[in-house]
């Protein structure tokens, strides 16, 4: 039935599930499932927030931090390639995979790159962001020559 669930996001996942019988580890050979990439809890601790982004299979090298206009952005770029290859140098299998993922949190202008603390661990990366307020900029009165 092609009747949306409210328990899934995935409108494909029905439709195939519907049509077609095939086991669920076929499904994920075919269809690889991929919603569970950076998912992210956050923690309101002290006088600021702990953020904590789930990359299993991710490496320290493959993370790039980014922090511009008050913007926290976290990309993870991964590619792998396996080659096995028989006694006369053919190829007996070869996959390869390239993988990108990015989140973007707003994290305020008052915040800079040094206040943020980040660390990777076990496949988590585990980020301590202060809490900071927005300076109020003192507006500067500018006054107009009045000539005669």
């Amino acid at each position: 039935m092609l009747v949306p669930s409210i328990f899934s996001n995935n409108f494909a996942d029905e439709f195939f599930d519907d049509m077609f019988d095939f086991p669920a580890s076929f499904r994920r050979m075919w269809r690889p499932e991929v919603s569970g990439m950076m998912q992210t809890d956050v923690k309101e601790v002290g006088n600021g927030y702990e953020l904590s982004i789930e990359l299993p299979g991710y490496k320290k090298e493959d993370l790039k931090a980014e922090l511009k206009d008050g913007y926290l952005t976290i990309n993870a770029e991964r590619n792998s390639q396996n080659d096995e290859k028989d006694k006369d140098g053919k190829y007996v299998r070869r996959e390869r995979y390239t993988g990108h993922c990015s989140r973007s949190f707003y994290v305020g202008e008052a915040v800079t790159e040094h206040d943020i603390h980040a660390k990777f661990e076990d496949g988590i990366l585990t980020l301590q962001i202060p809490k900071k307020e927005e300076q109020k900029k003192v507006e500067d009165k500018k006054y107009i020559a009045i000539e005669g």
